[in-house]
């Protein structure tokens, strides 16, 4: 009986969990917390702070975290099953109507459309990281308030990236040891 409450509230969950992690997070509390009450409010806020410390979205983190807590290692897979699911079956619908109507000037359009959109977006996510990093949370570019040893960092790990051909993963690791270089040189400036 456990594994199907764990089956269907996680479906609940990644079927109308829309918007990513943080929207789901209202929708997780009531399931694990209202109407089951396998977590109290202090253990919910300990299961958010795990699943923001682990790789993954904080559904799945949740459903991990959940099922183990409540029927072990096939609680947490029925659970973890449970939230996926609705999305496997959706992408899968998706993709048969996609090769069935692939040829459609119209589909056709609508998609070229939208690249052009979803770049753009891309692209405001990443100036705004870089602003972010170089100036702070300020709204103003200062020149004068410049983190210049991220610039330096940012514009080596492009040099990597682009010119060089070095693998993602690397570069990540090399920017880190270079951001931690700077740290304990600034801390002992």
């Amino acid at each position: 009986m456990i594994y199907l409450q764990l089956l269907l509230s996680f479906l609940q969950i990644g079927l109308f969990s829309f918007g990513g992690g943080y929207a789901a997070m209202p929708l997780i509390q009531e399931q694990i917390v209202d109407i089951h009450g396998w977590l109290d409010m202090e253990q919910f806020t300990d299961l958010i702070t795990i699943s923001q410390m682990t790789p993954g979205p904080i559904a799945i983190n949740s459903a991990t975290f959940v099922g183990i807590r409540i029927a072990g290692i096939s609680g947490a897979l029925v659970a973890s099953a449970g939230c996926i699911l609705p999305s496997c079956v959706i992408v899968v619908l998706l993709a048969k109507l996609y090769l069935k109507y692939e040829n459609m000037d119209v589909l056709q359009s609508v998609l070229n459309s939208l690249r052009p959109a979803v770049v753009a977006m891309i692209a405001s996510a990443g100036i705004s990281i870089l602003v972010t990093a170089f100036w702070g949370n300020s709204a103003v570019i200062d020149l004068t308030k410049t983190n210049w040893s991220l610039v330096v960092i940012f514009l080596v790990s492009l040099v990597f990236l682009q010119k060089l051909k070095w693998n993602p993963v690397l570069v990540m690791v090399l920017a880190g040891v270079m951001k931690l270089a700077v740290a304990v040189i600034q801390g002992q400036g």
